[in-house]
């Protein structure tokens, strides 16, 4: 097996050089990351030293990074850092006692662009719902949803799904707030519901049906697929162009750490949502720049949440997944842009028993619920028991002020995961 080994110079050069002969590997050549404890100058270690790591993988095409560095060269993040670095360039990264693989990607014939994410709850499937509904005006657009809810197999939505055909599908004893039924109900793009299981490191899925999605997406023809990952996991395919969604809200070290660096030299497009007043979101545009390829744009938005039908002059309770914080800001969009009577805000939807809580002591004219987790099966059910009429609602993804116009930033992206296609590039 072909290597490229990491080094230091807090190892003397001989130690490096019996190492690289006694490892089970073909050494080809070796790249020092840093430290001069034990340098004299003018060491020989036997096989090239190369200036940079990329260098390194291009020139010589290793079948692994071999890291043989140690603290204080190398200390946890900077090695998360290397490990992003070495697996976006599609080579394993390994150690003395660990090991990174990339993940696999599928290719598909049909263009494709991929939102994927830095966790749960940032807003993805959101930012999905804008992506789809804004690149099938012009365009053919299929979406294939992955969810760890999803179908076991995949599942076509072509008709829209209205809130008694969700509460039909829940009665049933199946998920019916699956990313894919939301994407279907809340855009009426033609959508693929998938399932996957489990989610490493880096985004491989443990075990997942989106590869058949996508063959069955293929057979629809559309001009562009848009492939919704799940949570920090990656569609397992081989995407022409790809969104990265970051929530400004999530800890700022798991955003810019592990092997979320690697997610970010993926990206196309980093969008930066929950943008709103209070968080950092500045000071994670500005890190996220730092761990991008040079010129990929950084776009700050707020979600907001938008009724399909109109409340105007009713009393509006609203269910969704937004932390408290946001409750001001939802109660006051929803007066403000919609003339409705917000009477009360929950962020419990992954939360059964408060979800009945609050419900059993509501007064109100309708509830405008978003799709997510308890949605259908605790809050649309228990509306219809009460008779309480439901509202759908979808997220609008609105970029702050100066920010780069996100409409064209998709046009584009479009534009070349379809010429990128085309050429097979």
């Amino acid at each position: 097996m072909r290597a490229v080994a990491v080094i230091d110079g807090e190892h003397y050069a001989a130690v490096v050089r019996d190492a690289l002969v006694e490892l089970p590997y073909d050494i080809v050549g070796c790249v020092l990351v840093g430290g001069t404890e034990k340098l004299r100058g003018g060491e020989d270690y036997g096989v090239p030293l190369l200036a940079s790591l990329e260098e390194a993988i291009v020139e010589l095409a290793p079948d692994v990074v071999l890291d043989l560095s140690d603290e204080p060269v190398l200390g946890p993040p900077a090695r998360f850092r290397l490990a992003a670095r070495v697996l976006a360039l599609g080579i394993p990264y390994e150690g003395a006692d660990f090991r990174f693989d990339p993940p696999r990607f599928e290719p598909s014939t049909r263009p494709s662009i991929a939102v994927i994410g830095t966790g749960k709850r940032v807003g993805k499937t959101a930012v999905t719902g804008h992506v789809a509904g804004e690149l099938a005006r012009e365009r053919s657009v299929v979406v294939v949803a992955m969810g760890r809810g999803g179908p076991p197999e995949p599942e076509l939505v072509e008709v829209r799904p209205t809130v008694a055909d969700l509460l039909r599908i829940s009665r049933a004893g199946l998920h019916a707030a699956s990313d894919h039924l939301e994407t279907a109900a809340l855009t009426g793009v033609p959508t693929i519901g998938c399932r996957r299981c489990g989610g490493g490191l880096a985004g491989a899925v443990g075990t997942s049906n989106v590869l058949a999605g996508v063959r069955l997406a293929e057979k629809l023809e559309p001009d562009l697929i848009v492939l919704d990952g799940s949570g920090a996991a990656l569609p397992p395919i081989a995407a022409d162009r790809r969104i990265l969604i970051v929530g400004a809200h999530q800890d700022s070290a798991v955003t810019t750490g592990y092997l979320n660096p690697y997610r970010a030299l993926l990206a196309d497009l980093v969008i930066v949502t929950m943008a709103e007043k209070g968080t950092a979101h500045g000071e994670l545009a500005t890190a996220m720049a730092g761990l991008t390829r040079p010129g990929v744009p950084i776009v700050r938005v707020v979600l907001r949440p938008r009724p399909l039908e109109d409340v105007r002059g009713r009393r509006v309770a609203f269910f969704g997944t937004a932390p408290t914080t946001q409750h001001a800001q939802i109660a006051e969009h929803l007066e403000q842009m919609y003339e409705g009577e917000v009477v009360h805000v929950s962020g419990s939807l992954s939360d059964r028993a408060a979800l009945r809580s609050e419900l059993s002591g509501l007064d109100c004219d309708v509830i405008v619920v978003e799709i997510k987790a308890a949605a259908i099966d605790v809050v649309a059910e228990e509306a219809a028991r009460m008779e309480i009429p439901v509202v759908l609602a979808a997220n609008d993804v609105l970029p702050l002020a100066g920010e780069p116009d996100l409409g064209v930033e998709l046009d584009r992206l479009a534009s070349e995961a379809i010429a990128t296609a085309a050429v097979g590039v």
